[in-house]
């Protein structure tokens, strides 16, 4: 197992700055308002030579458990508890607090290893808040700037006190590995993201997935701000499950730096998931924004499943699912037929459902079809029928294949195919999505205007 090294501090120390140095890359939210990380963030990091598992957590505050900070600072004790080391960060210019007294207590309870790290130390204020960090009883701070990569060497010597070194052992099945390594990159996990509008219940499917509180969850709109991911096992299938921020109208976003970044972090989800969950409050399901997310994720070209959360706060069961379902057909018509699940987070009601609607909506996601069987398909549909004349001409489809997968793009090959009216391609695409099940996915098309190019006549 890999080293497990957890950033705890106060809020707005740079503990997120640091994790996404460590990470190589921008996965947590940086702002300069405190408390932007609400939920613990894993990603695997490399400093030197070596690697581990580090952790982001949210700032550290002593409230009632039932409140935003007290539920932020379980979630901060849980990643100590699940660490081997934890970085303690401070802000050297700052100086030591009374919250920099109350995390030290929580550490020393805690048994870990604790490295102090003293950041904001690229200017001489912080010469003082350094000299009085040795007053917390962890030693000499590092001196870092994470925002300047200052310090990073110090640091790295810190932890590999830590790391130990895995044996090297050299075997004559070279081949073997590398055998497995093809196998491991074909049974990738599923990428699975959850988004939809706020409070409809985003975390509290993603927790009850995962079997634990693995993000805030409660009754305030809005609680998540970044995407975070987590690995997910159901039967033999593997899945990397996102949490998102909830997804609210543009103009209300616009101007708010930290929405307009949580915003990006989910839309990020989305272009990074292979399918995509949409949540929708039962009780009043299919609102403007909820089709504007799930045409949002058509256009990105995933894999859709809409789920119903809150169905235990419905009076007429049978007839509220008949409802939802003419309305998705209705409104998003690029996605007629996509599973529409329901389902309630709280009691765990019809969550059974969820993994075969997202396979289903995944295989038709993958599909390939075969030339000769879509031709044969593009004939009968021509036949029952014909597309429109244009400008006296009539339009000639001849010939169709599929280009790619993921999702399925077809091209259609012919004369004046510029002119296909959409209700047309609309009517191809329900051919396609009924006789070759590829319900829960977007279709495309690309337009090919002159002859079929693989037919070998002259």
């Amino acid at each position: 197992m890999p080293l497990t090294v957890a950033i705890v501090g106060r809020p707005n120390v740079g503990k997120s700055t640091l994790f996404n140095k460590l990470a190589g890359r921008k996965l947590a939210l940086v702002h300069d308002t405190p408390g932007v990380t609400r939920d613990r963030r894993e990603a695997d990091a490399m400093l030197g030579g070596f690697s581990f598992k580090v952790i982001d957590t949210a700032g550290f505050e002593e409230d009632k458990p039932e409140s935003m900070a007290g539920r932020m600072t379980s979630q901060t004790l849980t990643a100590i508890a699940d660490s081997d080391v934890c970085i303690f960060m401070v802000d050297a210019r700052a100086g030591v607090t009374v919250g920099d007294q109350i995390i030290t207590q929580a550490l020393r309870r805690s048994g870990k290893d604790v490295i102090l790290v003293a950041n904001k130390c690229e200017s001489r204020r912080g010469e003082a808040g350094i000299a009085e960090s040795y007053s917390l009883g962890f030693g000499a701070a590092i001196a870092l700037s994470a925002e300047h990569s200052l310090g990073f060497g110090e640091l790295q010597e810190a932890l590999g006190a830590f790391v130990k070194e895995p044996k090297s052992e050299t075997t004559e099945d070279d081949t073997d590995f590398e055998d497995e390594a093809d196998d491991a990159q074909e049974a990738r996990p599923i990428h699975l993201a959850i988004v939809g509008r706020p409070n409809v219940g985003k975390s509290s499917l993603f927790n009850l997935l995962l079997g634990e509180e693995r993000t805030l969850t409660g009754p305030e709109a809005g609680i998540t701000r970044d995407a975070i991911a987590a690995p997910w096992s159901a039967g033999e299938q593997d899945f990397l499950l996102h949490d998102t921020a909830g997804l609210r109208r543009k103009a209300r976003a616009a101007g708010h730096a930290l929405e307009e970044m949580s915003v990006e972090s989910t839309l990020g989800a989305i272009r990074f998931a292979d399918c995509v969950i949409v949540v929708l409050d039962a009780t009043q399901a299919f609102e403007k924004q909820d089709l504007t997310i799930a045409d949002l994720v058509a256009r990105e070209g995933r894999a859709i499943l809409f789920i119903a959360n809150k169905f235990d706060l419905v009076d007429n069961r049978p007839g509220t699912i008949k409802d939802m379902r003419e309305r998705l057909d209705h409104s998003l018509p690029q996605l007629v037929g996509a599973p529409l699940v329901a389902i309630s987070a709280q009691t765990g009601e019809g969550v059974e459902r969820i993994v075969p609607a997202v396979l289903e909506a995944n295989a038709a996601w993958n599909k390939r079809i075969g030339t000769s069987t879509l031709n044969r398909f593009l004939e009968t549909a021509l036949s029952r029928h014909a597309p429109p004349a244009v400008s006296g001409r009539r339009i000639r489809v001849r010939y169709m294949t599929q280009v790619k997968a993921r999702p399925p793009t077809f091209a259609l090959f012919g004369n004046q195919l510029k002119a296909l009216p959409e209700d047309y391609l609309r009517y191809l695409t329900n051919g396609l999505r009924s006789t070759f099940e590829l319900k829960g996915t977007p279709i495309r098309f690309l337009l090919r205007t002159g002859k079929n190019p693989f037919d070998q006549d002259k």
